[in-house]
């Protein structure tokens, strides 16, 4: 009997163990619709990767449905789409997708904050951007998940741009900080839907872009549309991020969310060398859009004024002078340790 007892009670707990694992597996996933600021061909690159790699480690208990620009709601209203649950994630940067936070002006690209794409990372994740970014989300109902470097920020025209004298007057589509930014130099910053960007350029409506760098105007095909690439830019990474409705987050079991952040932390890691990589290769290699330069001594006055702009953005709260304090420690951190970090 007592050998029986023993029997029946394994058996009882391996049966038990049984029925509970179909049943787990036969609920229906968690669906997740999640919106990214890039169009089909970009996204191909910067987000459709993780997705597929997602959906494939997660077996059926979580199914993430990827969204490209504009398809479910505009890029100005994702946040507020994403903060009412009527999408569940997003990729963007705060500043395109009109974030009400603290942190929003320093998404995208803020002028010179960054050198080369390894700093954006440095800085969430050693400097303490990410703390900020985290806290700033969660009082408006957002998680923030991690944030990653794009490609730099450099002017693709119809015109060449060989001095500070040719930007004026030119009607650039570009982020809005940026924007707000190189009015100071007589840019003409111009909105409009990223889908709407070529036939702009084709009709003239646009004279260039000031939104990404080399590998993006070939990717998507602004190259065929613009004559001419700019080397020098105003910022060495754009800046962007995961974000997530937080109930919806929440909802997720740890094993999920955890499944999530290195997904997404792939994505950061295959935009690091792909943009990289590109940068170099398409300014050696490719035939469809010249180079020109402005001369380092004139193109130092744009670097000067970032600083006087980054004076007056720290003026306007405690957060952003916090912020901006951050960004000029670790640039000096970055010239003081020389080469390869920085070269002066």
């Amino acid at each position: 009997m007592t050998t029986r007892r023993k029997f029946l009670t394994s058996g009882a707990a391996i049966g038990a163990a049984t029925l509970a694992a179909p049943a787990v597996n036969a609920q229906a996933p968690i669906k997740w619709r999640l919106q990214t600021y890039a169009g089909a061909a970009l996204g191909e690159h910067v987000i459709k990767p993780a997705i597929d790699s997602f959906n494939k480690i997660a077996q059926g208990q979580m199914e993430i449905e990827l969204y490209y620009a504009d398809q479910l709601v505009p890029t100005g209203e994702l946040f507020r789409a994403m903060q009412k649950g009527t999408i569940d994630a997003v990729q963007s940067d705060d500043d395109s997708m009109a974030s009400p936070t603290e942190v929003t002006v320093f998404g995208g690209y803020f002028p010179f904050a960054s050198r080369y794409s390894l700093d954006v990372p440095v800085l969430f994740n050693q400097w303490g951007l990410g703390e900020i970014w985290a806290e700033e989300y969660a009082k408006v109902g957002v998680k923030h998940i991690s944030a990653g470097a794009w490609d730099p920020c450099n002017f693709a025209t119809k015109d060449p741009i060989n001095s500070l004298e040719d930007l004026k007057g030119k009607r650039i589509f570009t982020f809005p900080t940026a924007g707000r930014f190189l009015t100071r130099f007589g840019v003409v910053p111009v909105t409009l839907p990223w889908e709407d960007i070529e036939v702009a350029l084709q009709t003239g409506e646009l004279d260039g872009i000031a939104w990404s760098g080399i590998t993006e105007d070939y990717t998507v095909g602004w190259s065929k549309v613009t004559n001419h690439f700019l080397t020098n830019n105003i910022s060495g990474a754009w800046c962007g991020s995961f974000f997530a409705n937080m109930d919806r987050w929440n909802e997720l079991p740890d094993h999920l969310q955890e499944m999530v952040r290195v997904c997404f932390d792939s994505s950061h890691y295959y935009r690091q060398h792909w943009y990289w990589g590109g940068e170099a290769r398409l300014r050696v290699e490719g035939t469809e859009l010249s180079l020109t330069t402005i001369p380092d001594a004139e193109w130092a006055t744009v670097e000067a004024e970032a600083r006087v702009f980054w004076d007056e953005i720290a003026a306007e709260s405690p957060l952003k002078a916090k912020i901006v304090g951050i960004l000029k420690a670790y640039n000096e951190a970055m010239e003081k340790a020389g080469r390869p970090y920085r070269y002066t």
